[in-house]
């Protein structure tokens, strides 16, 4: 792992989290500046990103997208997305949730927006996922996935980014819903992938690139949609349209003490866990992007 991923990791997060802070409906001038942030560290990476406006409540706000097309002749069908919101929740600076995921997408961008694989990617970075406008329609997510719907775009999966940074070697120090501990370690120090059911092939395609591509530990979980954690992101958007998807978490409150709370901060996080991390997700997002094979 370079140390210089790491650090960009850091800076990401400590300048959406630590100098822009709170980031949300009730304070807009700091949701414009992060996402004036992403689209110049998108810039500085000669990355083109295109913005994709909708209105809540009369209101105006900006998911940005990098389009990165599949090579010309490419025969794999479907579109693989990634997304992570860069809003916060009243009250929180929001460090692992979510500056990582943003930190961790802006890698990917930087990674891959020039490669030409055998499936397109859409890298989104998505406002709004936090209340009030969790679960409903005001979301930049589901804004984003009923746009595709109606342009009839055939997504292959959709992976939501959310919460990367927080890691525990403690007896423990992770917890699980009901009935799940026997199955799975006590100690927070992996990452997790989820997802409903309907999506399970595509957890468990996403899992093995990430093996393939990294020795960092994770684990996964394929769950009915009622089942806590599975659905408290932005793929259950893409759920709602009909499209398969996903999340790679730490798993919030299942882990992280400081989940919503002011001391979400980036001391709080550990950066050389995250930076590898994000080295196993850009190499499983291109391996699945690489493959003609689907389910």
């Amino acid at each position: 792992m370079s140390e210089s991923l790491a650090a960009r990791l850091e800076a990401t997060v400590r300048r959406l989290s630590g100098e822009i802070g709170e980031r949300h409906f009730r304070r807009a001038h700091a949701l414009d500046e992060a996402l004036n942030f992403i689209r110049e560290e998108l810039g500085r990476s000669h990355v083109t990103a295109t913005d994709h406006s909708f209105e809540v409540s009369g209101r105006q706000f900006t998911n940005v997208e990098v389009l990165v097309p599949s090579r010309p002749g490419a025969s794999a069908r479907g579109c693989i997305v990634v997304g992570a919101h860069y809003d916060t929740v009243p009250g929180t600076p929001g460090a692992d949730d979510n500056a990582t995921g943003v930190a961790a997408l802006l890698e990917l961008a930087r990674q891959l927006a020039h490669e030409r694989l055998e499936r397109s990617l859409r890298l989104v970075f998505f406002p709004n996922e936090e209340p009030p406008f969790f679960p409903d329609a005001g979301m930049g997510s589901a804004a984003y996935a009923a746009e595709l719907r109606r342009a009839e775009v055939d997504v292959h999966t959709m992976i939501s980014l959310e919460m990367l940074g927080y890691y525990s070697d403690h007896p423990k120090s992770q917890r699980y819903p009901p009935g799940l501990s026997l199955f799975y370690p006590d100690r927070g120090n992996f990452i997790g992938f989820v997802s409903n059911l309907d999506s399970r092939k595509r957890l468990r395609e996403l899992k093995d690139a990430f093996i393939a591509s990294s020795d960092f530990p994770c684990e996964s979980l394929a769950a009915p949609e009622w089942t806590v954690v599975v659905g408290l992101s932005d793929h259950s958007s893409f759920w709602k349209q009909g499209y398969p998807g996903l999340m790679v978490t730490d798993t919030a409150f299942m882990r992280n003490p400081h989940y919503h709370q002011a001391s979400d901060t980036a001391d709080t996080l550990d950066f050389e866990r995250f930076a590898k991390v994000t080295e196993g997700l850009v190499g499983a997002v291109k391996r699945l992007a690489l493959s003609r094979s689907g389910f």
